[in-house]
């Protein structure tokens, strides 16, 4: 009602729209420039000028003064409105030409515009709201008066009759604005978790589409030509494991590609629901926010979540890096017997075992290629790096970036551990045993059988080691330590995967016997 009667108060008598640029006369009263300019120039002659509305006269033609103040309350005002245009409600007495209504009247059940709205009775029984066409949904479907109430036993709204004599006599009941601002602010919490949701997965999204630029990149940067290369003498044969092995390299960032479609539908149904609860959250009319039907479905946001998170975790941790070498060991396997082909690698690391940190059960031979177990004291000198449980020793050499691999002939031992760990590997204790902690990686030969142990777990392999030689390869960037036994065909026993946080080194244990490090390049 406070808006009707400031209305009333910023109407031009003239036109009888709300004031534009409002210039005032002698007597106090304010008319649009547009407007009084004509009144005033027909008035010209000897009867002098008035006031369009008070009568009072002028001998002369009155000065205007621009009502400033007034201009910015009425500016203030029209810009505080809803868009009438847009709301598609017109006043139900203007039937020559559809005028915008600014109010409705729920006993009358008529829309009104500025014109009609003034001689419209104003008495407390005649409730004006904004402009609606669903006057019908405002009333009770049994009484047929005005809903005022709602229940919150039912979660309905209700009519006076309903409360004192109806089937909701007795309930808890709200006023319309208290329910209405009750279900705001739940709209309210929700519509801060779908911010947070959508923020989430825009982050998804950017740190996908990163991490498809990365896998793209290393397929330029070779992934691809090597293959080609790898294959080229295998042509005939080898045709349908290269295309295999191609499609492998493109497929990673096809799949993150598809991630971030799936991710990118779902934020915009997020901004969907969004915008629909900032909506309901602006709608200063509570009837409408209590009658939305599906905002059960709008405050439900976990559906999906947890496997929205786990796909993204598990494409980000994907290595990326393709291991060449182990694809290929595992798809020749069917047929190398049939070809009698080879093809270079990198050459092998040159490896050499660093007396500082063996054990004083170790023998380290002079070219420091080879460990052999001692029943005699070595009686190192004591060092902080020297391990002092375990007949083990680690390499000098350590890798923080690329491929590499080592070979070992495990041939003159039956008792022996060969791995990978961090130099920050305890040196006393159990946790120090090379594969029984998270610091390192491991190929274990303990009473004929061969053992995979990393973090105490162990993996026990299903068949035996045939050569007396084993590579160890790791990509470090791809974050995947790999065991091969050098038998023909090479035969690939297992990848471990993960992100490494220090540099590597080569790390052996020897219970009885020797077992060698091999230099020099290699074939497979």
């Amino acid at each position: 009602m406070a808006s009707t009667d400031l209305r009333a108060e910023l109407e031009c008598s003239v036109c009888l729209n709300i004031y534009t640029d409002p210039v005032t006369l002698k007597c106090g009263h304010n008319f649009c420039r547009v407007c009084i300019d004509p009144v005033l120039d027909t008035q010209e002659g000897p009867g002098g000028y008035s006031c369009p509305e008070c009568r009072e006269k002028f001998p002369d033609c009155p000065t205007l003064q621009r009502n400033i103040a007034l201009r910015n309350i009425a500016e203030t005002f029209l810009s505080a409105q809803p868009d009438q245009e847009e709301s598609g409600v017109f006043c139900t007495h203007c039937v020559d030409s559809p005028v915008p209504a600014v109010r409705s009247c729920l006993l009358c059940e008529v829309s009104l515009c500025d014109k009609h709205l003034r001689v419209h009775k104003k008495s407390p029984e005649h409730i004006l709201t904004d402009p609606t066409l669903s006057m019908e949904n405002r009333k009770c479907s049994v009484h047929k008066k005005i809903l005022e109430y709602y229940c919150t036993e039912d979660d309905t709204c209700i009519c006076m009759s309903c409360s004192m004599i109806g089937e909701h006599k007795g309930h808890e009941m709200l006023s319309l604005d208290e329910a209405s601002e009750k279900k705001k602010e739940t709209l309210r919490n929700v519509l801060q978790c779908l911010l947070t949701k959508r923020e989430e997965t825009e982050e998804r999204v950017q740190s996908l589409q990163e991490h498809r630029r990365k896998v793209e990149e290393e397929e330029e940067a070779g992934d691809t030509e090597r293959v080609t290369a790898l294959f080229r003498d295998l042509r005939r044969r080898l045709e349908d494991l290269e295309m295999r092995v191609l499609r492998d390299i493109s497929a990673r960032a096809e799949r993150i590609s598809i991630s971030i479609r799936d991710l990118e539908i779902k934020k915009e149904e997020l901004s969907r629901k969004i915008c629909h609860i900032e909506e309901l959250c602006n709608m200063t009319d509570p009837l409408t926010v209590l009658q939305e039907s599906d905002t059960g479905d709008l405050c439900d946001t976990e559906d999906g979540d947890n496997e929205d998170r786990e796909r993204h975790e598990e494409l980000l941790h994907d290595g990326g890096g393709l291991d060449v070498a182990g694809v290929l060991h595992t798809g020749l396997s069917d047929i190398i017997t049939e070809v009698n082909v080879h093809f270079p690698t990198q050459g092998a690391a040159d490896i050499l075992l660093d007396g500082n940190t063996a054990n004083n059960n170790l023998q380290i031979s002079d070219d420091r290629k080879t460990a052999s177990r001692s029943d005699i004291n070595q009686n190192y000198p004591e060092t902080p790096e020297r391990f002092q449980d375990d007949s083990q020793v680690l390499s000098s050499q350590s890798f923080s970036s690329g491929r590499h691999y080592w070979e070992v002939d495990v041939g003159g031992s039956r008792l022996w551990t060969v791995g990978m760990c961090y130099p920050s590997i305890d040196r006393r204790g159990g946790q120090s045993a090379i594969g029984y902690n998270n610091k390192s990686w491991a190929l274990n030969m303990s009473c004929d059988e061969h053992i995979l142990i990393h973090d105490s777990d162990e993996t026990f392999l299903l068949d035996d080691i045939f050569s007396k030689r084993v590579r160890i390869y790791l990509d470090y960037e791809a974050g995947r330590i790999s065991f091969y036994d050098l038998c023909d065909p090479i035969r690939h026993l297992h990848t471990f995967t993960t992100t490494f946080t220090e540099p590597l080194h080569a790390g052996l244990c020897v219970w009885g016997g020797c077992i060698k490090i091999c230099g020099g390049n290699q074939e497979m």
